[in-house]
């Protein structure tokens, strides 16, 4: 048996992002989407050929766009591609999805609360384009691919992986705009580290992931409308007026922390709720619960637990294709 033969099979799935971005030169760390040039899935596995010592690769092209490109549409689309790579080869060890870094973290909590697959599906991006001095590119996609290989991964729902550490699909947040360590995981801390020697986990998370949701999206084309309201020092309920406008369904409240928003605005959902759009209670942090209290905040609403504003959008979302109740609603933020 020859050494090829004895590596997981992997499929990599590409969609774009900076991790795929061809600078103008090796020093264009920051203007590089000017260049407007982005290389393919193949393309990309072929500037770092040390990702083909890690495994059997299975190379496919989804996008090669900027991560602001991908939103929900693209996420039903790439929901489909994935289950249909994983029906057609069966041999599959794991998938890693590449991604721009700016929405991955949103992309990795659809999945997570989406694919009904009993296999590790990893997301990794970079900081630095791929043609860029010192990138972290390669390192990121050779450790991806390990981690969706790895047998220990299994089980812990969608992954991210990025600058040596595997984070979970629904605690990570990127939180610096240049810095490579820029993915954590503010409350609970990283999963484990894809280390030089061994992919290594020191916990696991307790909320419910993939596979075992109640979330099915197969055949939809499209998913309830969700908008963030931002809280800030004097907001009025004109933002709340235009979504509701719009036609959104359900409203994040991105308040002020605690959770509390001005009263302008909660005079405004309570009219919102009122003609049946769904609130949930969120944060304009990235850590910390939403705690049950009877001030500054619509008279019904739903506490959205401890996830930032857009994560909380994607499982209100989510929610609102299986319930419009507040309350069941809220026992999926409390379960998820």
């Amino acid at each position: 048996m020859t050494a090829q033969a004895t590596l997981p099979r992997v499929a990599v799935i590409g969609t774009g992002g900076t991790i795929s971005s061809v600078g103008k030169n090796s020093m264009d760390i920051a203007t590089y989407a000017e260049n407007k040039k982005k290389y393919e899935v193949d393309e990309l596995l072929a500037q770092f050929p040390e990702t083909g010592q890690v495994a059997d690769l299975l190379m496919i092209r989804f996008r090669a766009v900027g991560s602001t490109e991908i939103g929900p549409a693209e996420w039903l689309e790439l929901h489909a591609v994935i289950h249909k790579t994983a029906a057609d080869n069966p041999d599959l060890a794991g998938i890693v999805l590449t991604h721009g870094t700016a929405t991955l973290e949103e992309t990795a909590y659809f999945m997570n609360l989406t694919v009904k697959l009993d296999i590790p599906v990893v997301l990794v991006g970079a900081q630095r384009p791929a043609t860029s001095i010192s990138t972290d590119a390669g390192l990121n996609l050779v450790n991806a691919i390990r981690v969706a290989g790895a047998p220990q991964s299994r089980g812990l729902g969608v992954l991210a992986v990025l600058n040596d550490e595997i984070h979970s699909a629904r605690d990570v947040t990127k939180t610096s705009t240049l810095r490579l360590q820029t993915f954590k995981s503010h409350d609970f801390g990283l999963l484990g580290h894809a280390d030089a020697d061994q992919v290594i986990y020191y916990r696991t998370p307790v909320r419910k992931r993939a596979p075992d949701t109640e979330f099915d999206v197969a055949g939809m084309d499209s998913l309830p409308r969700v908008d963030i309201v931002p809280g800030y020092a004097g907001a009025d309920g004109t933002a709340i007026d235009a979504f509701v406008a719009a036609g959104a369904k359900g409203l994040i409240a991105a308040g002020l922390l605690p959770g509390f928003n001005t009263k302008a605005q909660v005079e405004t959902y309570n009219t919102a709720a009122a003609k049946g759009v769904i609130i949930a209670q969120s944060t304009r942090n990235s850590s910390g619960r939403v705690v049950k209290v009877n001030s500054g905040r619509p008279d019904i609403c739903v506490l959205a637990d401890n996830l930032p504003p857009q994560k909380a959008r994607i499982l209100l979302m989510l929610a609102l294709t299986r319930s419009s109740d507040p309350a069941d609603i809220q026992r999926m933020f409390e379960t998820y």
